[in-house]
């Protein structure tokens, strides 16, 4: 298992393109703990979006400990997906099938969605997760190009996939959407971000009414600053170095910490739970 690094609070300027590379990070995010799994998955077919590295490796890790079979979907990070993918099928001893596509494409969402379902057959958990954001200091610097890419993977790609995985889906399936805690408090820097995460809570509110008379859970996850690949490749160095002090625990979570929320909300401990967001956000209170 991996090396805590959850008491460290500062780290190093460490500057990379988008999407980021989580091999690449120092330190490298914590994506596995040392609690056993317990089955509580068992045999189920998940969907990942943005499942390579972050909160989306975290997930797939976990769920795979679960006893889950695990489809990534991401963009181009093939180094860090096929390493997801090597620690799910060797430490754990469960498939993982790696697709590459931009979901920021209708047609590619739905090729996407194809290929999984001629390995697995069905869908029991989808995990909508995969996001980008462009820091601007004024929404007269958010483009409309960059305005259209943003929604596009955020918060289009999420209706897309899940219209194209419903048909596999049956009564007690699970879908679990990533939101933000900016979605709830807003981020004067992420404008177009913060909308979109905004757009993806009354997404999962109203979708969890829509399914719930065909016994599909939907739910979501409001995470709070994460060490993940998109922070390097985002923010400038100052902002880096300084990341996720301003919460009440003074540190920035770590993926391996938000997962586990994923785990309850795709099992049947909460079978009773829809229509709801988890907060794993340091403590602050946001009251949604």
């Amino acid at each position: 298992m991996q090396k805590s690094n959850r008491k460290r609070k500062v780290f190093d300027p460490q500057p990379q393109n988008r999407p980021g590379m989580e091999y690449k990070m120092n330190p490298e995010p914590e994506f596995d703990s040392s609690i056993p799994g317990s089955n509580r998955l068992l045999n189920k077919k998940c969907i990942i979006t943005g499942g390579d590295s972050g909160i989306g490796r975290a997930v797939a890790i976990a769920y795979a400990k679960e006893g889950a079979d695990v489809a990534i979907i991401y963009l181009n990070e093939d180094k860090d997906a096929k390493l997801t993918a090597a620690l799910i099928e060797e430490r754990y001893s469960r498939e993982c099938l790696l697709v590459p596509a931009d979901i920021s494409k209708e047609n590619e969402c739905n090729k996407a969605i194809k290929k999984v379902v001629k390995k697995f057959r069905q869908i029991d958990v989808l995990v909508n997760n995969a996001a980008i954001h462009y820091p601007c200091k004024s929404i007269e610097d958010i483009s409309s190009k960059q305005l259209i890419k943003t929604f596009s993977i955020n918060i289009f790609s999420m209706f897309w996939i899940t219209k194209a995985v419903l048909e596999y889906m049956k009564e007690g399936s699970a879908i679990i959407n990533t939101s933000s805690v900016t979605a709830y408090r807003g981020s004067a820097n992420l404008i177009d971000y913060s909308s979109t995460k905004g757009a993806i809570v009354s997404f999962t509110r109203s979708l969890s009414a829509n399914l719930a008379d065909k016994k599909i859970r939907v739910n979501g996850v409001a995470p709070g600053p994460i060490w993940t690949p998109l922070i390097p490749s985002s923010f400038p160095d100052k902002k880096v170095t300084t990341f996720g002090t301003e919460t009440p625990l003074g540190r920035p979570g770590q993926p391996g910490e938000v997962a586990p929320c994923y785990v309850f909300l795709a099992s049947d401990e909460s079978s009773y739970i829809t229509g709801q967001f988890l907060h794993p956000n340091g403590g602050e209170i946001i009251n949604g």
